[in-house]
């Protein structure tokens, strides 16, 4: 099939529209969270607090205009952030339409998919919360930071022309086994990202961690959402090995990108079971979920990018 380029322009110009948006929505949560009071311990609450053997904290005095001010700016963040995820679904529509195929054949479409799952599944998570949204959503400037990153990196130095598959890839398992791992991936970012600042808001008495959502509501996401794509990784290494065995004649040979993703699932059930186990919940379960990130990050730019092997398909 033909490229069309007006629709691929249209395509990038919708991308780059996008990336502003994110931008502009962590600038107003990055607002919003420096505007956010910080709660102070009086002294009588002290006195009070020690005779019971702990530590009371006691929001400042009633300030409606402060109150109100992180509230208007988050608000505004948020429907920001919904704007650009519309306007990111039309890129990658646009895309798959210039060529003919799913968006996500390359580094570029790859790691764009990725980020639009990551923020729809933010998205989600905030409305899923209701009256406790508004805590919560302190952490969408910690989100779309990576996100923003990501996009930047994939709209300059990862960026690629629309192009046919390529033969190893033309096969419907591509949008089986590859949706399935940018859904996984999208996903875990999330979870990633709640585990990093339970971590950062450890250290009792931080002024970074006061404005955070409380651990156990971090420690909450993190491990909803990695129970939702631990089974989404599970069943995209099998599709994968499926189309291994259709594509090369073997279910498992043992390459990078194969043992990278084994290796994370690995991690990632190690979590589960950590955050399920009596002495190995909170930071010790948290450092876990961040190393299996790390890994899938790994697995998405080192090996993808620098290892030679069958999944070598960056098109950079």
């Amino acid at each position: 099939m033909p490229i069309d380029p007006v629709v691929e322009y249209y395509s990038d110009l919708a991308y780059g529209t996008a990336l502003v948006l994110y931008l502009l929505a962590m600038v107003l949560h990055a607002v919003e969270y420096s505007v956010t009071p910080v709660p102070v311990t009086t002294a009588a609450g002290r006195v009070a607090a020690e005779g019971n053997g702990a530590v009371a904290t006691l929001a400042p005095p009633d300030s409606t205009p402060m109150r109100g001010t992180p509230e208007r700016v988050g608000r505004s963040a948020v429907a920001l952030t919904g704007l650009a995820v519309l306007v990111h679904a039309s890129s990658l529509a646009l895309r798959g339409a210039a060529i003919g195929r799913v968006p996500w054949a390359n580094m570029y479409e790859f790691t764009s998919a990725i980020c639009w799952v990551a923020v729809a599944c933010w998205l989600v998570a905030l409305y899923r919360q209701g009256s406790a949204a508004t805590s919560l959503r302190r952490l969408g400037g910690f989100v779309l930071l990576p996100v923003v990153v990501l996009m930047f990196l994939g709209g300059t130095v990862l960026y690629a022309r629309a192009a046919p598959l390529i033969p190893s890839l033309n096969s419907y398992w591509i949008t089986i086994h590859v949706s399935a791992a940018i859904t996984a991936t999208g996903i875990l970012l999330v979870s990633g990202v709640a585990s990093a600042l339970y971590l950062v808001g450890a250290p009792a008495g931080s002024r970074i961690a006061a404005r955070l959502p409380d651990s156990t509501t971090l420690d909450r996401v993190a491990y909803r959402t990695a129970v939702v794509a631990f089974p989404i990784w599970t069943f995209a290494i099998i599709a994968g090995a499926i189309w291994a065995e259709a594509a090369w004649g073997h279910y498992w040979g043992w390459d990078p990108k194969e043992t990278c993703a084994l290796v994370a699932w690995v991690v990632y059930a190690g979590y589960l079971h950590a955050r399920a186990t009596a002495g190995w919940r909170g930071s010790p379960a948290a450092w876990i979920n961040v190393v299996g990130f790390a890994v899938m990050l790994f697995n998405l730019f080192f090996v993808n990018i620098v290892v030679a092997g069958l999944h070598s398909y960056a098109g950079l």
